[in-house]
């Protein structure tokens, strides 16, 4: 289980069944909603699995990630391959045939972008590399609407771009807490060459493009006034530690006093209050 890195995998799926609840104006199919987060798991867990392969040389390197199973000799380098492959040709065929063809692409796709664009690309040579390889994991709210509705909307697009720009705000002040780590591994993350500050100005530049994407949904008509008053108060708050964070950056401060996961465990539960919100809100209009 651990190679398909299951704690990711949830925030994943926290995003695509809502979505398929917004897609089918109330309750969808539950035997489909089964089916494509099975199909899901199947697909980020080879994505993950691969990931594993790929970095074993500089997860040994960073006290985060130094317990992974290829690290410590609990799997092979050949069954982590065989793993992660079987995985993703699995999930690619689960979604062709019990979801639809378009998830199935869009899946594979997710699965592909992480591996090759992000892991063996981006990754260990641009300090954006979290903001682009994010990409992948903004895909699944595209699928669970598809897999509802067999094309792409552009309410899905809206939530696509919603969690593109919350991907480098709740990535980065980890980062910044684990820096040492990247540092070590000679990952270029944004706060290994850029500092605190400057992570810190770009963490609030994204956040309010986020909330301010966030809030198109019911002016275009797909939500109501359950999920925007859910947005513009998640929103708020979110604004407000980012802010707070920036100034603790700019006033110089480091270590256990600059608070940065504070950031980070709030963007977990934002993301899932807004997904509930998305979810519940077809059933108050």
């Amino acid at each position: 289980m651990a190679l398909t890195k299951p704690r990711v995998i949830e925030l994943l799926l926290m995003t695509t069944v809502p979505v398929m609840f917004l897609a089918a104006e109330g309750v969808p199919d539950m035997w489909l909603v089964l089916a494509t987060c099975l199909g899901g798991y199947l697909s980020a867990g080879g994505a993950g699995a691969f990931n594993m392969y790929y970095d074993r040389d500089i997860d040994a390197m960073m006290d985060r990630t130094s317990q992974r199973p290829l690290v410590t000799g609990m799997v092979s380098p050949r069954e982590c391959l065989v793993f992660a492959a079987a995985l993703t040709v699995g999930s690619t065929v689960w979604f062709w045939f019990l979801v639809n063809p378009l998830s199935a692409m869009l899946s594979l796709g997710a699965s592909l972008f992480y591996t090759v664009v992000y892991t063996m690309i981006l990754k260990r040579r641009t300090a954006q590399n979290i903001v682009w390889g994010g990409i992948a994991g903004c895909l699944p709210v595209i699928i669970g609407w598809s897999a509802v509705k067999n094309e792409v909307s552009w309410a899905s697009l809206i939530l696509f771009l919603v969690i593109f720009f919350w991907t480098p705000p709740h990535y980065w002040p980890l980062s910044m807490k684990v820096k040492d780590d990247y540092e070590r591994a000679g990952v270029p993350m944004l706060p290994v060459v850029a500092g605190n500050k400057a992570v810190a100005r770009q963490i609030v530049l994204y956040s309010w493009v986020m909330v301010g994407v966030s809030l198109l949904l019911t002016p275009l008509g797909y939500t109501g006034w359950f999920y925007t008053v859910v947005a513009v108060a998640c929103g708020g708050f979110w604004l407000k530690e980012a802010h707070a964070l920036q100034a603790r950056a700019k006033a110089g401060i480091t270590g256990a006093k600059l608070k940065e996961m504070r950031l980070f465990h709030w963007s977990i539960t934002y993301v899932s209050l807004l997904f509930t919100a998305v979810a519940i809100d077809p059933f108050l209009r």
